[in-house]
């Protein structure tokens, strides 16, 4: 894997081992086990600890790889944070740094919350980030992340 890129985040904590086959890999606190670093887990991790610690959700409330299924078809959010209910109250979709975020990325995920229903999206890279607020109308773009 080449060298992890900057992203805008804050920075956090991985403690980050080599595999027998030289992958780096993490460990996961939110499903267990390890996980390969990969370009968009880097992005993925970055994201769960700024959900944490700057917009108020419990580690116990985000889960990961998270399956829907759409039109009979398996699919995986990135990231769902649920409320104390059990409710998905936001999707987030991530991507890796190079990645550009545009209107399939957008539509990608407004499909997803067609079936999850969650109040916020948010889509980032890393390095952009955009936030929607879901109404009834469609997704409207907010200035900043949710507060949760």
């Amino acid at each position: 894997m080449k060298e992890l890129p900057q992203l805008t985040f804050p920075p956090i904590e991985l403690s980050i081992r080599r595999r027998s086959d030289g992958y780096p890999v993490i460990p996961d606190k939110i499903r267990g086990g390890y996980l390969v670093l990969t370009p968009e887990e880097w992005v993925r991790r970055h994201l769960i600890g700024y959900l944490v610690s700057h917009c108020g959700a419990e580690l116990r409330s985000i889960l990961t790889e998270y399956p829907i299924e759409l039109n009979g078809t398996a699919q995986r959010a990135d990231v769902v944070v649920l409320d104390n209910a059990g409710n998905a109250v936001l999707l987030a979709e991530c991507k890796a740094a190079d990645v550009k975020i545009d209107k399939e990325v957008l539509s990608q995920a407004v499909r997803y919350n067609s079936v999850l229903k969650a109040r916020y999206i948010v889509l980032t890279n890393g390095r952009k980030h955009y936030c929607y607020e879901q109404t009834e109308s469609g997704p409207v773009p907010l200035k900043e992340f949710p507060r949760l």
